[in-house]
């Protein structure tokens, strides 16, 4: 492409010449005369000779520019206040930051960063002897790593991609799109985590990867959760309507209250189970790393979604209420469905029966946490190590070993 600085080389003009010509005959009379006037339609008639004419459609083109990007921001030009930032249908522009209205948001994004963490750091040596070993494992147990493997390895990938494509656009906080994207990376890693356990085991790929398709209890989660962003990852899908931020909001509580507030805790409890008992202890501790980052986005999300009903109170009705229970109901019972097929027969320290009591008592808490009544009153956790898991932030007892809380680059310690 030409430069406007060859207009001055003499064996150039000619060239340039024409070619102003063209692009400036391009243009509408409408436009040329709203950022040029007089001397942008003279440049019409350019010729080689002429360089005051060049002159004045160089600056006709620049003034375009200049101007359509101003119209671009007309009527965000104002200062941001606090109270003009709402979570979803804001008028104030997204590009300012600051100041902040939700600091927990920012908080979250600062907590994001500094657990940050890579899949290679985890030694992996001793799954892949215990893996290896003709006797290592039992064939339950064999079948709750691939299961759970081709579970996690599609779903984080529909996470990520819900966040990408819908909750970044539609959600319209500053700071809550700050920790969205850093939630989308830390999806990308799980991905990432599950892929590198896959490999370094010698698994079959194929099959794993494919696991979402063929076999019916994860297949069915998978279905459950992609029926909630069909229609929100649409480029033309807007809220601002009952009905569409009705729409947004189903998607919400579906993400963050079912695919990752319900559908991770059986593979997850499964999995850290095995790593208490000193076994596939590298995938255990990539599993706990990801466990951590879970928990953080589902309170984020719980945050969201309560934030929005504050400030659209008009949304969170009867209908609503009702939608939502069966929403998690639904889940629940898939979840249920899917420890049966993952724990056919009693294997480490827990069985089906067991786990359909964690994942009531887990229900429970998701209902409370977005202002529902619990369905399963009395229902207690049969798994409590699970919840120091969960809350771990310092320094705790944890797999009856210590665990030291890791910063950027650090590793969790065996001992």
């Amino acid at each position: 492409m030409l430069s406007w600085d060859e207009f001055d080389k003499e064996d150039g003009a000619e060239t340039a010449a024409a070619t102003t010509t063209a692009t400036v005959n391009d243009m509408s009379l409408d436009k040329l005369n709203q950022v040029g006037g007089n001397a942008a339609l003279e440049a019409r008639a350019v010729d080689a000779s002429d360089s005051d004419a060049v002159a004045r459609a160089k600056s006709a083109l620049n003034d375009l520019d200049i101007q359509e990007g101003l119209d671009d921001l007309a009527g965000t030009s104002a200062r941001v206040h606090v109270g003009d930032k709402q979570m979803i249908n804001a008028r104030a522009d997204l590009n300012q930051l600051v100041p902040f209205k939700y600091d927990w948001a920012w908080q979250k994004y600062l907590d994001g960063c500094a657990n940050h963490w890579m899949p290679q750091e985890v030694n992996m040596n001793a799954d892949i002897a215990l893996w290896k070993s003709n006797d290592g494992l039992s064939e339950d147990e064999r079948r709750i790593v691939m299961r759970n493997l081709g579970f996690f390895s599609t779903a984080d990938s529909l996470v990520a991609n819900n966040l990408v494509l819908a909750v970044y656009r539609l959600i319209t906080n500053p700071e809550c799109r700050q920790y969205i994207l850093r939630q989308a990376f830390e999806e990308a890693i799980h991905t990432h985590a599950y892929q590198y356990c896959i490999e370094s085991l010698g698994m079959d790929e194929g099959e794993i990867f494919n696991m979402y398709h063929e076999i019916p209890s994860v297949a069915k989660k998978a279905s459950w959760g992609l029926k909630y962003t069909r229609s929100i990852s649409d480029p033309k899908f807007e809220t601002g309507t009952p009905e569409t931020d009705r729409q947004f909001l189903r998607n919400l509580i579906a993400y963050y209250c079912v695919l990752e507030g319900i559908f991770f805790y059986c593979g997850f409890t499964q999995i850290l189970s095995m790593g208490r008992r000193n076994k596939m202890t590298g995938t255990a501790e990539q599993f706990q790393y990801i466990l951590r980052d879970e928990s953080m986005h589902l309170n984020f999300g719980i945050d969201v979604i309560n934030q929005i009903k504050i400030e659209n109170p008009h949304l969170w009705d009867a209908q609503m209420k009702d939608e939502a229970t069966q929403m998690i109901l639904q889940g629940t019972q898939l979840e249920i469905e899917y420890a049966r097929d993952t724990m056919p027969r009693g294997v480490l320290g827990m069985n089906a029966a067991m786990m359909e009591d964690y994942l009531k008592f887990i229900a429970n808490r998701r209902l409370s946490q977005i202002g529902l009544k619990e369905e399963y009153p009395g229902t207690t956790n049969p798994f409590p190590w699970m919840s120091e898991i969960m809350d771990l932030k310092k320094e705790k007892n944890f797999f009856e070993t210590r665990v030291i809380e890791y910063q950027t680059g650090g590793a969790l310690s065996w001992d």
